[in-house]
């Protein structure tokens, strides 16, 4: 499971690798970005002190799921399309080291935001040098999307039915990303509001395959 942000694991697949975990399948989370940019104009301080934060927001979120804790790469939050031939090689590693059948999956190459749509790419070719099943999960897809969405590929879409249960553990796991949850001081609102979450635990989880 790859994504581009300290928070996109678990919004765009936490219900799926929770699940996948439970039934025993070894599940390896890669958080690609620092989370370091989520508000323009973050003094040197301020950053690092966001970047600790959503870190450990990960490993909470990773324990509420059941999973073990995620692999940090801490590339420049904002900047990974620059990042994306790095990228490739190190998901390229992470994949040749798993057992023959391995899946990938990773945010869409669609996804309408520039980081999101760069680790997709990066996961992209990192599968087919090796040999693992691409899975592509949308996160931003949701914020523009409608039914039909011309470009969207509907017809590769796979949805995941989440039980009472582990769409409860999701919903804990997804509040544990306080930073993105609440203002960052002045001037600077939730990156995350209210509405968007509700947004996302509405509509569930589903992947291109």
């Amino acid at each position: 499971m790859v994504a581009p942000h300290p928070d996109d694991e678990t919004l765009g697949f936490g219900g799926t690798a929770l699940a996948a975990a439970a039934r025993g399948v070894a599940v390896r989370t890669v958080i690609v970005s620092d989370g370091g940019a989520a508000w323009p104009g973050l003094s040197a301080h301020e950053r690092t002190r966001l970047e600790r934060s959503r870190r450990r927001e990960s490993r909470s979120a990773a324990a509420l799921l059941g999973l073990p804790q995620p692999l940090f790469l801490g590339l420049p939050d904002g900047d990974l399309p620059a990042q994306e031939s790095r990228l490739i090689d190190i998901l390229s590693g992470i994949l040749e080291d798993g057992p023959p059948g391995t899946w990938c999956a990773a945010t869409w190459r669609g996804d309408g935001h520039p980081d999101h749509e760069a680790v997709g790419r990066a996961a992209a070719v990192a599968a087919s040098r090796t040999g693992a099943v691409l899975m592509e999960y949308p996160v931003w897809m949701w914020h523009w999307a409608r039914p039909g969405e011309p470009g969207v590929p509907w017809d590769h879409a796979y949805r995941t039915v989440l039980d009472p249960t582990a769409a409860e553990h999701k919903r804990q796991a997804a509040a544990a990303f306080r930073t993105q949850l609440e203002s960052g001081g002045p001037g600077r609102d939730p990156i995350l509001p209210a509405h968007v979450v509700a947004r996302l635990h509405d509509v569930g989880e589903l992947v291109f395959r």
